[in-house]
């Protein structure tokens, strides 16, 4: 896939978009376009961060990659032609391959050997940091795989500008993902988040955000949480507050716009056996034993295990 001519691959071309003839790479007005020319880069897979809002939150070196690369791949190519156009890359002939995850074992043959001819790619997600809850973690393992080396260029990413200003802990958090969409997965799934101990990161349908608050106020009701929405973007709006305080505030039909949900750490030190029992007995009144035991144990800090055997001692008693 590499350029016999080297100035062509370097991007000598100065005339960016009338290159092409489609107009494709025209920088947008009030836009300053991106240095035409660009370093010959090392052959193998450049994992791009794009930008998850703000067009101009893109890294100079992010740039320079997508202008030099051999050969683009995305996990949309609307996307990225967009973002092209946007900051005056020109493509010069070069092709944008779509690679996504129900299409991945189709289109992975083509990229892998772009890199064993010499060649250098370079793959975008829709937005953020590729492998990072998107696309892009069997090519990157399939060119490792083939003894190819792997680049990262790293730039924007919602997990940690959601951290940056969510207000809670950061010298130890989880990643969780993408809370399950089935009301009782979600339920287990935020059980297994909360009983570690740590801030917790998660991505959640802005329809959805309210159901998973109200599940958790029945887990740990006074957890510290913060709701990001729509990040570095122009309705940009962090709400902080306890579980069921947030739950209460957003509107039944949810939020609009990317939302990123932060659970701050559990209450730290656990509970005696005394306050453990106090606490199942308010909570059997209304909710088994195992759901019970579970949001006393992310209550407390005990040992889920043990608050489940104190839940059936008292039920049997």
């Amino acid at each position: 896939m590499r350029q016999a001519d080297g100035d062509r691959a370097r991007g000598s071309d100065r005339n960016g978009a009338a290159a092409e003839g489609q107009g494709d790479a025209r920088p947008l007005p009030g836009r300053i376009a991106a240095a035409v020319e660009a370093p010959r880069l090392d052959p193998g897979l450049y994992l791009v961060a794009t930008p998850i809002g703000t067009a101009r939150d893109i890294t100079l070196r992010a740039l320079d990659v997508l202008n030099a690369a051999d050969l683009l791949a995305a996990e949309d190519t609307r996307t990225l032609r967009h973002l092209l156009a946007i900051h005056g890359i020109p493509l010069r002939g070069r092709r944008i391959l779509s690679h996504h995850d129900h299409n991945a074992e189709r289109a992975a043959p083509a990229i892998l050997a772009a890199i064993a001819q010499g060649g250098a790619v370079a793959y975008c997600s829709d937005a953020g940091t590729p492998l990072v809850a998107d696309p892009g973690f069997t090519l990157a393992r399939d060119v490792a795989a083939a003894g190819g080396a792997v680049h990262a260029v790293p730039g924007a990413s919602a997990l940690l500008a959601a951290l940056t200003v969510a207000g809670q802990p950061t010298d130890r958090f989880l990643f969780a993902g993408f809370a399950p969409a089935q009301a009782g997965a979600r339920r287990r799934w935020l059980e297994d988040v909360c009983a570690v101990e740590a801030t917790a990161v998660l991505f959640e349908s802005p329809r959805r955000v309210k159901a998973l608050l109200n599940e958790l106020c029945q887990i740990d009701a006074d957890r510290a949480v913060s709701v990001c929405r729509e990040l570095t973007k122009r309705f940009e709006e962090v709400m902080r507050g306890t579980a069921c305080a947030l739950s209460q505030a957003i509107p039944d039909e949810g939020l609009r716009g990317e939302v990123v949900v932060i659970l701050g750490p559990p209450a730290r030190g656990a509970a005696d056996d005394g306050a453990v029992r106090d606490a199942l007995r308010e909570r059997l009144a209304t909710m088994t034993v195992r759901d019970a035991a579970a949001a006393v144990a992310a209550q407390t800090g005990r040992p889920r295990k043990d608050v489940y055997r104190m839940a059936l001692a008292m039920q049997e008693g």
